[in-house]
């Protein structure tokens, strides 16, 4: 095998170890930090499979934007109180 064979296996490994770890995280907040994380290491997955426009791209929106619009999001929904803690069996509101 060549060790750039060696390298594409290892990173597919990494791949799917680190794409199971946001569905494990409660935290919004840190599923978006290892969706980044993610995004990172398939962009060097797809360099090394010779592929640089793919793995600019996936540099750009998975590593950058989307876990940014995630932030931003949760920010928002947290600044508005948007937590369902007491709600009641109909929602916010509660009894209306």
């Amino acid at each position: 095998m060549t060790p750039a064979g060696i390298l594409v296996d290892l990173t597919v490994l990494l791949v799917a170890a680190v794409a199971t770890a946001p569905v494990r995280t409660p935290d919004p907040v840190r599923q978006a930090l290892v969706l980044s994380q993610l995004g990172l290491l398939l962009a060097l997955l797809f360099t090394f499979l010779q592929a640089p426009d793919v793995a600019l791209s996936q540099l750009a929106v998975g590593t950058a934007v989307t876990p940014l619009l995630i932030l931003l999001t949760v920010r928002k929904i947290r600044r508005q109180g948007g937590t369902d803690e007491g709600a009641g069996p109909r929602g916010r509101g509660g009894d209306r």
